[in-house]
């Protein structure tokens, strides 16, 4: 339970913030070209760019230790530290290189100025405004503004769903330059949303030359490009002026529009290669894109491998798990989530999905190795070292969608070398970097078989024997529950009226109650670890869905109803297969609350000496309902971070808030209201210029989280 404290501020309504803009930062903004060296304001106390990056770009420090050898910020993995290092954490600058703070994607700083004891205090220190939400630069379709900013060396980098780079000055938040890569406003993509940028520095350049600094931005439309971090130019030399296209060369292409193949995530790099997913709009048909996982010489653009999740090879080992009329050619089983690096080993780690369509498999007979799966390649060749399959034959939409985290976690007296996986499904999946074996134990356990014509559900499924599920697995009669007499007695009704065996029923012609969701259990926020304590920090979604599979010619005889539409359900024709789905991912009563007890969402600390949870509080308040429902806990699409200060930050929830979490024992410290969702990732940094820490956020989730274009930084007041 949450502790009460007179320290937690009020919340309070959204208010606005003055644009942290020159004149010159507002002509960026209106021709998007790059910012040149003069055109800083003398008035600053800013170097230019160039310059700022020059000097300081070599004695960059990463956690307390130099990334040893070369220059590849992607290289560079987090030491332990020492208690002194600590202490003098808050004294020198802590940036925030990559995504997930480091390639392992451990989203762990050392920054430790914010403590338990004074987080009551963070105030908005600065806001940006993108202008994506003006009517000039404003999307016809709502945008999602995702992005977890990286900084590097004194400066911000960050990206908008509309495929705009833009460097900020990180204890200001004033304008340095603005990149556009004109993505199509007029186009609906599907996940119109873009989650962050990647660095590299080229070890072999000239630290003066052009690009020696690169910025490498995946837009939704499906470009890669490399950017000037000094100027915000293109790298001419890479790709074709600057631009890869990534829709080129896929077993299966885009066969329709660009928006059923975007990308939404920022690449990898290691050892000079980019590595890139995709994001796909996988229920619509059999033979959607198909889902490679390529690399690309960071220079030059040239690909040098390519990963098919589906196996095209008669000689690979899974081969033959992809049955049925149109097996090899399924599309989807990509990657859209972020990967994770291990250089030392010359790994990448990949997070697969579901293939094509999601809920339907008897065009695809068989379990369906690589899909569902993490795998780890090779960096330097893209060929399989280890897989380990997290959903065999996914009917449910169970894609890996959290991030892997590499950490060294301490089990039975010795340290670990280890990958963990945050599913949707609230297995906790921990595997040995090496090898893929499991650290806590798995088994695969019998579940209930499809009824469907046509379709052969896998008999198994892996759970994790040690680590208890992070959400409830299935629905009972005691769990059905709503805040009013009324809301009950219909919640009741519905659930009735479906099928529901527990955990992994496959959809069917009478409905399915789904629980997990297809949103999580863990959803795309992944985990942070806290290496001090042994401990992983993941959000859990506890709310069910529905999915129900109808005739084709059934759907085309009768449509949908007037009360669908009402309730929120979807429909997508599944072409190639004999079924259309219907589905409400949130199973609610007609009040828009959940039709189970709450919590809806919880954040969870496990010790990963035993598996067990050390604590775990409602996550977030939600928005419709009665009494109490800002304890009641909440969807989350957003992961969390935690920092040698002893503090959990975490934003993507529906109530629009972020919050900070006593990393010892859960409590609440502190909260405030943002103009609109932050669906992201927090992130933190020591500015090297004043000394302060900050938390920034992005606001602008859309959806049912808002529509928004801020980026928001807190900080403690400045010592007087």
């Amino acid at each position: 339970m949450l502790r009460p404290s007179p320290c937690l501020p009020v919340p309070v309504p959204p208010v606005p913030v003055p644009l942290r803009r020159n004149r010159v930062s507002r002509e960026l903004t209106r021709n998007g070209r790059a910012l040149r060296a003069g055109d800083f304001n003398p008035n600053t106390t800013m170097m230019p760019l160039a310059s700022h990056l020059k000097m300081r770009v070599l004695r960059r420090v990463i956690s307390g230790a130099l990334c040893s050898g070369a220059f590849v910020l992607s290289a560079c993995v987090m030491t332990p530290h020492t208690n002194a290092d600590l202490a003098s954490a808050a004294t020198r600058a802590i940036d925030w290189p990559s995504y997930g703070f480091d390639p392992a994607g451990t989203r762990f700083s050392p920054a430790a100025q914010i403590t338990p004891a004074n987080a009551h205090s963070l105030a908005l220190a600065w806001t940006y405004r993108t202008g994506e939400t003006r009517p000039e630069l404003a999307a016809k379709n709502r945008a999602e503004f995702e992005t977890t900013p990286i900084v590097i060396d004194g400066v911000m980098y960050l990206n908008t769903p509309l495929g705009r780079v833009i460097a900020l000055d990180p204890t200001s938040g004033s304008e340095l330059w603005v990149f556009d890569a004109h993505v199509d406003r007029a186009v609906d993509p599907g996940d119109f949303a873009s989650r962050g940028v990647t660095a590299w520095i080229d070890a072999a350049a000239n630290r003066d030359a052009p690009c020696a600094m690169r910025i490498f931005l995946a837009t939704v439309d499906a470009r890669l490009i490399a950017i000037d971090a000094h100027t915000g130019k293109v790298c001419d030399d890479f790709g074709d002026h600057g631009t890869v296209d990534l829709r080129k060369g896929l077993r299966n292409p885009p066969s329709r529009d660009w928006g059923e193949y975007v990308e939404t995530s920022p690449p990898v790099i290691i050892d000079g290669l980019v590595v890139v997913g995709s994001s796909i709009g996988d229920n619509g048909r059999t033979d959607k894109p198909s889902g490679e996982v390529r690399a690309y010489d960071a220079r030059s653009g040239e690909r040098r491998w390519a990963f098919d999740p589906v196996p095209q090879d008669p000689s690979d080992p899974h081969y033959n798990s992809w049955g049925g009329p149109n097996g090899h050619n399924t599309g989807a089983a990509n990657v859209w989530s972020v990967m994770a690096v291990d250089s030392a080993r010359d790994l990448v780690f990949l997070p697969t999905t579901s293939p094509s369509p999601d809920y339907y498999g008897g065009e695809r007979l068989g379990d369906n190795r690589y899909a569902n799966s993490i795998v780890a390649l090779r960096g330097s060749t893209g060929k399989v070292v280890w897989e380990f399959q997290t959903v065999h034959h996914d009917l449910w939409d169970y894609d890996n969608a959290s991030p892997p985290a590499l950490i060294t976690i301490t089990k039975d007296g010795r340290r670990h070398d280890v990958v963990v996986e945050a599913t949707k499904t609230g297995q906790l999946f921990v595997l040995d970097r090496a090898t893929g074996k499991p650290v806590f134990p798995v088994e695969e356990r019998p579940v209930p078989r499809s009824d469907v014509p046509g379709e052969q559900s896998w008999p198994t499924q892996p759970f994790n024997t040690v680590i208890a599920p992070l959400t409830p697995q299935g629905i009972d009669s005691t769990e059905i529950w709503g805040d009013t007499p009324e809301t009950l007695a219909a919640c009741r009704a519905m659930t009735r009226s479906l099928r529901n065996d527990g955990m992994y029923t496959p959809p069917s012609l009478r409905g399915t109650i789904q629980r997990p969701s297809n949103v999580g259990g863990a959803a795309w926020g992944g985990v942070a670890f806290d290496a001090r304590t042994n401990t992983v920090i993941v959000p859990a979604n506890r709310i069910p869905a529905m999915v129900q599979l109808i005739d084709s010619a059934e759907y085309m005889r009768d449509g949908v109803s007037k009360s669908d539409s009402r309730l929120g359900y979807e429909y997508t024709h599944m072409h190639g297969t004999p079924y259309v789905m219907r589905r409400r991912s949130l199973l609610v009563g007609p009040d828009s609350v959940p039709c189970v007890k709450p919590p809806f969402g919880t954040l969870i600390a496990l010790d990963m000496s035993t598996g067990a949870r050390r604590w775990e509080v409602p996550l977030g308040g939600w928005p419709t309902g009665g009494a109490g429902r800002e304890k009641w806990g909440g969807l989350a699409l957003g992961g969390p971070i935690v920092t040698a200060g002893g503090v959990i930050f975490q934003a993507g929830t529906l109530d629009r808030m972020v919050r900070a979490y006593d990393a010892a024992n859960g409590n609440e410290l502190w909260r405030t209201r943002l103009p609109a969702g932050a669906r992201m990732t927090p992130m933190t940094y020591v500015s090297g210029r004043d000394g302060r820490q900050y938390v920034v956020v992005t606001a602008g989730g859309g959806k049912e989280f808002g529509t928004g274009d801020y980026v928001m930084a807190f900080a403690l007041p400045p010592e007087r």
